[in-house]
């Protein structure tokens, strides 16, 4: 064999997976390959100058490369079982919170320390939200910003380079079952290893979709989260994010009782465009260095969709849906809110009249014409409840980006240490379809790392 391990994807779930193999036995040989670039090397073209929108690169360095997704995200890990994925299902509650737990002590070691930790445990808003139909998870939060979050990667791709070999700008076309362990194969040629994991991310959906159908792993439908991306005046959640942070609030629509909840807030941050499968959605993040704040927070407002008999792709719903974004405004559309409920698109003008500056170049246009009517019918509703707990949510400049879709993995049936049905093929991360977080997919390469040292 080539390797002892191979790990295919270098986003959270496969970093902590080698760290904790470094760690604990130096002496074993890893290869990590990654369809993207090292983490110096990852930048988006878009300058806001010259390039003003996407323009869809091969490799979308806001979504591949060494730290993943996560990597341009502000770095938020949610230390909680209520949200952010079912790993607990799978190793129990308590082990799912020590290793979460353990990934902070970790990321504090490496360039976290001072940044601060948020919690829901004592708030009053709880029962704010509770009295407005509203209902605010539980969770620990740790936001690292961006900057932060670039800094901790940097520190650990430091300690790992001398002894783990990275293939970057390398993608796995198959990988194989040989005697004595699994074959990755790749353009460059195919690489030999005992223990095998795979960690590809929510990008890599579709090439594990294939993957699991070459081994013959069963995998289950899973949901996509479709909405927009909300931006407004910092000040109108300051109470809440002062305190919070990134507070996850769930509402339940009157009209066809859809969950809609809040996702990724980032007070002060910015609304950035991102590439997945060379489709543009909206995304945000926020930085921890008080110099490169903005005067705005941005939020998602997310509906889940679930299909199953006879419809089962749900990402395929999603795609379709994102499309036709891209295909009415060239990319990431925006309106005003007070545009969207008296039935008129938004014009340049209408923006520049507008007291919210938005921090992304998008096209102003009409939601309507994208999203379907119940689920902008549920993010209007939610928009009204939150108005209630955030007074000038509902406000008439309000800017709505969209579309956000979240796409979820299939659900790959594993057993309860993430292996599959082939002995020492490991799936973690979210391409498993069962974490859907920085935290809970570092988790689980923490986990799976364990379960190969034995």
């Amino acid at each position: 064999m080539d390797y002892d391990v191979i790990i295919i994807g270098a986003g959270p779930g496969g970093i902590y997976a080698a760290y904790e193999l470094v760690k604990n036995r130096p002496s074993m040989k890893i290869a990590v390959f990654e369809q993207g670039n090292q983490l110096d090397k990852r930048r988006c073209p878009i300058d806001g100058d010259k390039v003003k929108t996407c323009i869809r690169c091969k490799h979308c360095s806001i979504m591949s490369g060494f730290g993943g997704a996560g990597a341009f995200s502000d770095g938020k890990y949610n230390i909680t079982n209520d949200f952010g994925g079912t790993l607990y299902e799978y190793i129990g509650r308590e082990r799912a919170i020590e290793l979460m737990e353990y990934v902070d002590t970790i990321n504090m070691e490496n360039g976290g320390a001072g940044t601060k930790r948020y919690s829901t445990a004592s708030t009053a808003l709880k029962k704010t939200c509770m009295e407005n139909k509203l209902k605010l998870l539980d969770a620990s939060v740790r936001h690292l910003g961006t900057d932060k979050n670039h800094v901790v990667l940097e520190n650990l791709y430091s300690q790992l380079e001398g002894t783990v070999d990275f293939h970057f700008l390398t993608s796995v076309t198959s990988i194989d079952i040989v005697d004595g362990g699994y074959a990755v194969n790749t353009k460059d040629g195919s690489f030999t290893c005992e223990k095998c994991i795979v960690s590809v991310g929510r990008s890599g959906s579709k090439w594990m979709e294939e993957t699991c159908q070459h081994l013959g792993i069963s995998t289950e439908s899973n949901r996509v989260d479709l909405g927009v991306r909300v931006e407004l005046p910092a000040a109108l959640f300051s109470h809440i994010t002062d305190e919070l942070y990134e507070s996850k609030i769930v509402y339940r629509t009157e009209k066809f009782e859809d969950r809609v909840r809040t996702f990724c807030m980032n007070p002060r941050g910015y609304v950035v465009s991102e590439n997945t499968n060379g489709i543009v959605t909206v995304n945000g993040h926020s930085f921890e260095d008080p110099a490169r704040q903005t005067e705005n927070t941005n939020f998602a407002l997310l509906v889940s969709k679930h299909f199953s008999e006879p419809f089962k792709d749900s990402n395929g719903y999603g795609e379709s849906i994102a499309q036709l974004s891209n295909m009415l405004g060239g990319g990431v559309i925006v309106q005003r809110f007070g545009d969207l409920m008296r039935g008129r698109r938004s014009t340049p003008q209408r923006m520049r009249d507008g007291f919210v500056v938005p921090t992304l170049k998008a096209e102003p246009g009409d939601l309507s014409l994208v999203l379907p009517k119940r689920i902008l019918d549920g993010i209007i509703e939610m928009i009204y409840a939150l108005d209630k707990i955030a007074p000038g949510t509902a406000n008439d400049d309000t800017l709505l980006y969209g579309v956000e879709v979240k796409f979820y993995n299939m659900h790959v049936e594993l057993g309860p240490n993430l292996e599959s049905r082939h002995p020492g093929l490991y799936v973690i991360g979210d391409c498993s379809g069962v974490t859907h977080s920085l935290s809970h997919a570092s988790a689980s390469g923490v986990f799976v790392a364990r379960d190969i040292l034995g």
